[in-house]
């Protein structure tokens, strides 16, 4: 649900825009942070919402899940991702999938993906232990949507979606090439975010 209305809006958003990059990237924008308040809100009680690999990761690396776990969620987000981009492709009448051919590399895009997912992985430990689940929703939702024009990278952020954005050469895309590089380095600022907010924002006894 979630990449796909990430890919969907921008598929819709690009022609409507006129060529106007920033009010595609506005409609997109404001479908993605939607979309994440409410998905959360409809899986918080479910399965903790976890959507994105590295937010398992963090949660097994500060013990809130085992790490078992953890990769079993990490295989359904990307299971899920797949479908998700694979659904929004068709409902605009394109391949399932569909290699990118959009450039999104060098270190300015890797440091503003380092901004973006070590920000996200300490936003959601820092308000997940303080507050409740309207408040995480309303957290994520508010820092993605501002992640988007506030770093480089557009704020990838997650893995699992990066990987499904290679495979639509549409207004969210990311070239196949580029993709290891920021994988690599959501990794790294969600690990970096772990141990940084894991000492900020103790767990309560």
């Amino acid at each position: 649900m979630l990449v796909c209305a990430v890919v969907g809006s921008g598929i819709m958003a690009e022609p409507l825009a006129g060529g106007n990059a920033a009010v595609a990237l506005l409609a997109n924008t404001i479908a993605t942070g939607a979309a994440l308040a409410a998905l959360i809100l409809m899986f918080a009680r479910i399965s903790g919402a976890h959507f994105n690999p590295v937010v398992s990761l963090s949660t097994a690396i500060n013990g809130d899940v085992s790490w078992g776990d953890a990769l079993f969620y990490m295989l359904v987000q990307f299971i899920g991702a797949l479908l998700g981009v694979a659904l929004a492709n068709l409902m605009f009448e394109l391949p399932a999938f569909f290699a990118s051919t959009k450039a999104r590399t060098g270190f300015s895009q890797w440091l503003g993906e380092f901004v973006a997912t070590f920000g996200l992985v300490g936003l959601i430990i820092a308000v997940s232990r303080r507050h409740k689940t309207m408040a995480v929703a309303l957290g994520v939702a508010g820092y993605i949507t501002a992640a988007y024009w506030c770093t480089s990278s557009t704020s990838f952020a997650n893995p699992a979606v990066t990987i499904a954005r290679s495979l639509t050469d549409t207004f969210t895309g990311i070239r196949p090439a580029d993709v290891p590089a920021f994988i690599a380095i959501q990794l790294l600022g969600a690990v970096a975010a772990s141990f940084m907010f894991n000492w900020l924002v103790p767990k309560q006894q």
